[in-house]
């Protein structure tokens, strides 16, 4: 099969390698398929460049553009069998993959465990609502329920007494109680027996809650951590002894009221000095009854015969005539 030039059909005979008419070397590149073609008549009807020379030129130079495209493209197919594809442009940048399509190992994991909410701390069998009807001290108060009124002593502490009659008033017995009135007074509280019922004073032993519907707090236990009462076991009602002691040690260490500094004892004031008083001395009793010239002792009675053993007679009355002594009333006597 023979060769010919695709610019402006001349045929290769032989050892013809260059088109003179179109300046085209078939030595440059391969033709390929598309420029071999056996007989002329299959050959395309191009313009000879002898009829129009301008026609020529331009077949020359697409011919030369033709040639380096073909060797461009020859090199990029040999480059192509030597390295692999490369990448697209998103996977060399991490274009996330979706997360449908991936497949991730991941070392197996215990889940993780979630927390157990603690307790609430509340009351832990049944309870009576109650209405608060006066508080008598820091542990007792009087309640009402059912149509009736009880005494209820708090279980589990004890606060300073202030209405024993057989006690003094002890020190911080007053706050405890304005404490204990400023939790309860007047309020709805909610009563827990333990084991006992009452006590010798025939009061009903109980824990005593309040609660604003999130949360409650019991009473005895709050008065224990102001710091007004202490903790106190009375067996057999002993369920919240040890959340009492924790609560004490509490206003220990923070110095709270019965556990801060005590005060010194009320100083007695002082006696004042005594304003010294001044004596008279009385003046000395007259020896001479002041009636009689010359002076005659006072006595309790004298007569003229006592006046003669004397020598004082005759006697001047100047004065009363105390001792009767001038009978006649001349103004002498004894004479």
């Amino acid at each position: 099969m023979g060769e010919f030039c695709p610019q402006c059909g001349a045929a290769r005979v032989g050892a013809f390698r260059f088109c003179r008419s179109c300046r085209f070397d078939f030595d440059a590149v391969d033709p390929g398929p598309a420029v071999l073609a056996a007989p002329s008549e299959a050959r395309p009807s191009i313009e000879s460049p002898s009829a129009n020379p301008s026609a020529g030129r331009l077949s020359s130079k697409r011919a030369k553009v033709g040639v380096a495209t073909a060797v461009f493209l020859g090199l990029a197919a040999i480059g192509s069998t030597m390295n692999p594809a490369p990448r697209s442009p998103a996977a060399a940048i991490g274009t996330p993959v979706p997360s449908a399509q991936v497949a991730v190992a991941s070392p197996t994991s215990t889940p993780a465990r979630t927390a157990s909410p603690e307790p609430v701390f509340g009351p832990t069998s049944a309870t009576t609502e109650a209405t608060v009807v006066r508080v008598i001290d820091g542990d007792t108060i009087v309640v009402a329920y059912g149509g009736h009124e009880y005494h209820v002593r708090y279980i589990g502490m004890d606060t300073p007494e202030t209405k024993d009659p057989n006690t003094a008033l002890q020190w911080m017995g007053p706050q405890a109680t304005a404490a204990n009135e400023a939790l309860v007074a007047g309020q709805t509280v909610y009563l827990e027996k333990d084991v006992s019922e009452t006590d010798q004073f025939d009061r009903l032993l109980r824990y005593v809650w309040l609660t604003d519907g999130a949360a409650w707090t019991l009473v005895n236990l709050e008065l224990v951590r102001q710091g007004v009462a202490i903790a106190k076991s009375y067996p057999p009602d002993t369920k919240f002894d040890a959340v009492y002691l924790a609560a004490q040690g509490v206003a220990q260490q923070s110095a709270l009221g019965l556990w801060g500094p005590t005060p010194a004892p009320p100083t007695a004031p002082p006696t004042p000095a005594p304003t010294p008083v001044k004596i008279v001395a009385a003046p000395p009793a007259p020896k001479c009854h002041p009636s009689y010239d010359p002076c005659l002792p006072i006595t309790g009675d004298l007569d003229c015969p006592d006046i003669r053993a004397m020598g004082l007679d005759p006697v001047t009355v100047i004065g009363p005539d105390d001792y009767r002594l001038d009978r006649d009333g001349d103004g002498l006597g004894c004479e």
